[in-house]
């Protein structure tokens, strides 16, 4: 199963690579095993999210189509109601999408949520399971 770093740069995943750092620095742990402790973070993350998390969240946004590349952004992050918020910047880079948008507004089942500014990073599930 191939994994990718994403889930590294959450806060769970910042406090694991700080706490690995700390014990390969204080020689109770060594360089290679920190490493395969990261590897596994990786898989259970990808697991654990793909298993266990139900929610469907809408999000609505806007985007001004005038490119090919824009129109790929607008694709991906297709929304019933482009109203609110403003796609501010897209990248796709390594089979990875990173969106940055600004005053978009998320909604499940439950709630609906403002946020100012908020980053998506997103990869096809497909490269996951390979």
């Amino acid at each position: 199963m191939a994994t990718f770093e994403l889930y590294r740069r959450s806060t769970i995943g910042m406090c694991l690579t700080e706490t690995l750092d700390e014990m390969v620095q204080n020689g109770t742990l060594s360089p290679e095993l920190a490493i395969q402790v990261l590897v596994q973070f990786d898989k259970s993350m990808t697991e654990a999210l793909e298993s266990q998390v139900k929610s469907k969240v809408s999000i609505k946004y806007t985007v001004d189509v005038t490119s090919e590349h824009d129109s790929l952004a607008k694709r991906f992050l297709i929304s019933d109601t482009l109203t609110n918020g403003h796609l501010h910047t897209y990248r796709f880079c390594d089979n990875v999408w990173t969106f940055i948008l600004q005053d978009a507004r998320f909604k499940n089942e439950e709630s609906e949520e403002a946020v100012k500014r908020v980053k998506i990073v997103a990869c096809d599930s497909k490269l996951l399971t390979q």
